[in-house]
């Protein structure tokens, strides 16, 4: 049944334990990023049973199962448009045999089979057969039908402004406009509160954006703390209780809200709708809200982290599903919520992997048609965009926690020429990003420009390393003052990376992200190395050096890493061997 509103948050899932390091309802550690094909950016909502048993057969047929491509992902469009009886259905014109037939099909030729649903009530592509309020059943039917990966949106959320949902839902996910606070006989006026946090601001009448920046688009950072609240303390002579109220005014958009959270410290007194003002300029006086405090000081927050609790806490539904019907399942679990409500700071506690931003291609293809990819965009929709948030985020991934997602690769739509199709490979290996194929692998024969780069066994190598370590961004042509943090977006630059592999081994990456080429000679010292990554990059009398795409070895007898030139798009990549 579909709740009428947001489920009261279990301790585990607040904002306050999104740093605790503790993953829930039997989620694995130590899972290497997702290798595999998924449906949507090559067929859309027209993929078929037909068409996927194809691309199962040409995996085996091209040898990328070997390489460690496993996973077959059906994405959105395989559904009925409705339940039936409660329980999700094959569309039957385009899947005709059933979703544990096709499942048992793709297990037969040593692959896994994937499938793909959304936490609200219906998916992207409009089907009314989301999550939400089914979570059991839906758990059931994935164990039954032998599901061995899970993708997961976030369309027609009801918790939250999202995609397809109503603009309005921002009253869940933000605070009211806060003007004054009462506690006990003391009252707060605006020039006494503080906004903790990056997401507020204190304006000549209020605190307003009292909650958690929307990461969709390609416009705010990921680093830093991305949410605040309105924080005053408050010296008690004794302890017991007392009550607070709040000056308000309500609004059902972005950084006006209706719901509040109140706590004391850590303790929570209030977390719910707050009663409509008469006008969102119009400020009214709360109820008394009672809370205890301790003798001595206490830190009062005013706060609405719901945007990142509720959607972690539909997440952990689906999850504590299977869980309980099959603790000791195996389903890799992705969460697609566009990187919306930040989930590089919780998603650990119950995914895999989880999207950064938006798609990465809205022009998908169809069966005859390969779609189209681009190189630059102003909004997600590009290599550039989500490898420049990408890049920076190492310190949320981990074998520990799992795996930024910047979406599938786009290698074989048309749009991007070869070198674009090298450097993104090469991008995503060395940001440990999963490597899911989005084209029509009729379109790939082995030796071929396509296969030499989806195949490419040392890149792949890179990305399922088993130490597991994202690559940091250690240098940058444009200034800067921390290379690894600052979210840069104009692409006329060239970036270095390096990734520490097992044995002692890093692998270097050498990116012209322009659309020119570049003459000069790029450089980095051992020593910037090691002090971006430590001493797990070891000093060495000389080392060896293989490029990934060429194949040539070559020794290096210095602590200095160049490259001379590099065309417009391209990478230089290298795997680097200390020798002893």
């Amino acid at each position: 049944m579909i709740p009428d509103k947001p489920d009261r948050i279990s301790k585990e899932c607040r904002f306050d334990a999104f740093k605790d390091g503790k993953v829930l309802y039997g989620k694995k550690k130590g899972r290497l990023p997702a290798m595999g094909w998924n449906s949507w950016n090559a067929f859309g909502s027209g993929n078929t049973e037909e068409l996927t048993k194809i691309m199962a057969d040409r995996f085996i047929e091209l040898g990328l199962k070997d390489l460690g491509y496993e996973y077959i992902v059906l994405d959105d469009g395989c559904y009925k448009e409705t339940r039936i009886d409660g329980k999700l259905s094959n569309e039957e014109v385009k899947f005709p045999s059933g979703f544990k037939a096709l499942g048992d099909y793709i297990h037969s030729k040593g692959l896994k089979f994937g499938m793909y649903n959304d936490i609200g009530t219906n998916l992207c592509a409009g089907a009314e057969v989301g999550t939400c309020g089914f979570e059991d059943e839906d758990a059931k039917s994935y164990l039954e039908w032998g599901v061995d990966f899970l993708k997961v949106d976030n369309c027609y959320y009801l918790w939250d402004n999202a995609t397809f949902s109503k603009p309005e839902n921002a009253r869940y996910t933000f605070a009211p406009n806060i003007r004054a606070v009462r506690v006990g006989d003391k009252t707060y006026t605006i020039s006494d509160l503080c906004v903790a946090g990056d997401r507020g601001t204190i304006e000549d009448d209020c605190v307003t954006g009292i909650g958690t920046y929307d990461g969709t688009g390609p416009d705010a950072s990921p680093i830093g703390i991305r949410s605040s609240e309105v924080v005053l303390e408050y010296d008690s002579d004794v302890a017991g209780e007392i009550g607070i109220s709040v000056e308000y005014a309500t609004g059902c958009k972005e950084d006006q809200g209706e719901w509040l959270q109140i706590a004391v410290g850590d303790e929570f007194f209030h977390d719910d709708l707050m009663g409509n003002s008469p006008a969102e300029d119009r400020y009214i006086w709360s109820k008394e809200i009672p809370v205890r405090v301790k003798e001595g000081n206490n830190l009062i927050r005013l706060m609405n982290h719901r945007r990142q609790e509720n959607t972690l806490n539909s997440y952990a539904r689906l999850l504590k599903a299977l869980a309980d019907l099959k603790p000791d399942h195996d389903i890799m679990y992705s969460a697609c919520e566009w990187g919306k409500t930040q989930p590089q700071n919780w998603a650990y506690k119950v995914c895999d992997s989880w999207r950064i931003l938006n798609d990465i291609t809205f022009r998908v293809g169809s069966d005859g048609d390969p779609g189209h990819g681009d190189w630059t965009s102003d909004y997600t929709t590009s290599v550039m965009s989500q490898y420049n948030k990408a890049v920076i985020m190492d310190e949320f991934s981990g074998l520990d926690k799992g795996w930024n997602d910047p979406d599938m690769l786009m290698i074989g739509m048309d749009g991007l020429n070869p070198a674009q199709n090298r450097t993104h490979m090469a991008m995503w290996c060395m940001m440990n990003a999963p490597l899911m194929l989005g084209l029509d692998l009729r379109r790939v024969e082995k030796g071929d420009d396509l296969y030499r780069i989806i195949a490419n066994s040392d890149l792949i190598a890179v990305n399922q390393d088993s130490l597991g370590k994202q690559a940091k961004r250690v240098w940058t042509s444009l200034p800067h003052e921390y290379a690894d943090r600052e979210y840069i977006r104009d692409n006329d630059r060239v970036d270095i990376l390096c990734k520490p592999l097992s044995d002692e081994r890093f692998a270097l990456s050498f990116i012209n992200c322009s659309d020119s080429d570049k003459a000069d000679e790029f450089s980095v010292r051992l020593s910037a190395l090691r002090e971006y990554l430590g001493e797990g990059i070891v000093s060495a009398a000389s080392y060896t050096l293989k490029d990934v795409w060429s194949g040539e070895v070559s020794e290096n007898a210095s602590e200095i890493f160049t490259v001379n030139g590099l065309r417009a798009y391209d990478n230089a990549t290298f795997i680097v061997t200390p020798k002893k």
